[in-house]
């Protein structure tokens, strides 16, 4: 009960934070901001919870492990041979997937599947809400897409966007992670947390930003325009252009885990060589605090507040190779936490992805988005700990 407490407390201390720092309290939509907040703790209690929800979480695992394993099937193909009896090298299990994933995404919403999903999810989000067709649209897209692809839907409404809707489009990509990479998650991270962790982060990118930057909703709203998702002319082409497209990922992510994993091992052994104490434990010390006030127990915020400090100085894969050799030793809590706080692409890569994809789209606003990016992993940090927190209400 007393890490309940703290757990909301830590939730009215981060949305007083926010409220701290928004540049229009005026005309912060609360109706909003409340109404999403409490789509959150229903969704929390539902999925983790009860019966039927458990039974709907264990449904879409299964779902997501029998895509792999058809995933798999070209995997083996190519690469089966190389691989020794009892091996299970990361590259192949949890990165190739995004291969086929990737191109069952590409080809579902060249068949305007996912496009008109989205956009009709979008328009009931933004109904409930309050919010505008764009923001609500976009945060919907983030859940599928990854962040460059995120950006590229809305390209006919970026140039009317104002710096507070670009901020709040901004922080709905990089606060989500692409659907590609979520069945590689789930090989890493508990299943149901990874599961409810990639709907909450949709919501708390939208209340934390919306209390950041207000915006509001006005006659005059872009429509969504569906042909921005489809780059594609035919099937076979969304097919190999979404595998070529998750290839890249695969090789991206793996050449920066190699990049960001040694360069971390440097950092530490120069810190651990001057201070006596390595990078990696120093950052649990500087996460500590938010640790605990999202609920995780003392005995364990040290350990905890390093593995997010990992994600942040690098990416969520980093942090989450951390994490997956101790989930047996945590507890339920604060594993249920940390894994949720991982799914997201919170880090400070991601300000160069998100501006570069807006460069490709517009140069005045992609110099826009440079200029408050620190401000935006600031907040889609705050996002992810949201989520977390309320996560960790429900274990």
């Amino acid at each position: 009960m007393f890490g309940f407490i703290i757990a909301l407390i830590g939730i009215a201390l981060l949305l007083g934070v926010a409220f701290l720092m928004s540049n229009d309290k005026k005309n912060i939509n609360f109706k909003a901001i409340i109404i999403m907040i409490g789509m959150q703790l229903f969704i929390s209690w539902l999925l983790l919870s009860t019966s039927g929800g458990l039974k709907v979480i264990e449904t879409v695992s299964k779902a997501f492990e029998k895509l792999l394993s058809y995933g798999y099937e070209g995997i083996n193909f190519v690469v089966g041979g190389w691989i020794p009896e009892g091996g299970s090298p990361f590259f192949v299990n949890v990165l190739l997937p995004v291969v086929f994933t990737a191109a069952l995404l590409s080809l579902l919403t060249h068949l305007k599947i996912l496009p008109y999903t989205i956009k009709y999810l979008g328009g009931l989000l933004s109904k409930v809400t309050g919010l505008p067709q764009v923001e609500s649209f976009n945060a919907i897209n983030s859940v599928f897409f990854g962040q460059s692809e995120a950006v590229l839907a809305i390209k006919s409404q970026i140039s009317n966007l104002n710096k507070n809707r670009l901020f709040i489009v901004s922080t709905s990509a990089m606060a989500s992670v692409s659907a590609a990479l979520i069945a590689s998650y789930m090989t890493m991270l508990p299943a149901k947390y990874v599961l409810v962790g990639v709907i909450l982060n949709m919501f708390s990118g939208l209340i934390v930003a919306s209390i950041i930057t207000p915006v509001k909703a006005t006659k005059e709203d872009s429509e969504i325009v569906v042909k921005d998702m489809i780059h594609t002319k035919n099937v076979f082409e969304a097919i190999g252009t979404g595998a070529i497209d998750g290839g890249k990922v695969a090789l991206i992510v793996a050449s920066m885990l190699i990049a960001y994993l040694a360069l971390l091992a440097l950092l530490n052994g120069v810190f651990d060589s001057i201070f006596g104490m390595d990078l990696t434990t120093m950052m649990g010390y500087v996460f500590s605090p938010i640790a605990y006030l999202m609920g995780i127990p003392s005995s364990e915020i040290l350990t905890s507040g390093s593995i997010m400090g990992t994600k942040l100085l690098s990416n969520e894969f980093a942090a989450i190779l951390q994490l997956q050799p101790l989930l047996d030793e945590l507890s339920v809590k604060a594993s249920a936490i940390l894994s949720t706080f991982l799914v997201s692409f919170a880090n400070f890569s991601s300000i160069g992805i998100i501006t570069g994809s807006v460069q490709a789209i517009n140069g005045a606003k992609a110099k826009e988005v440079s200029g408050f990016g620190l401000k935006l992993l600031l907040v889609a940090t705050m996002a992810s700990l949201l989520s977390a927190t309320v996560v960790g209400l429900f274990v």
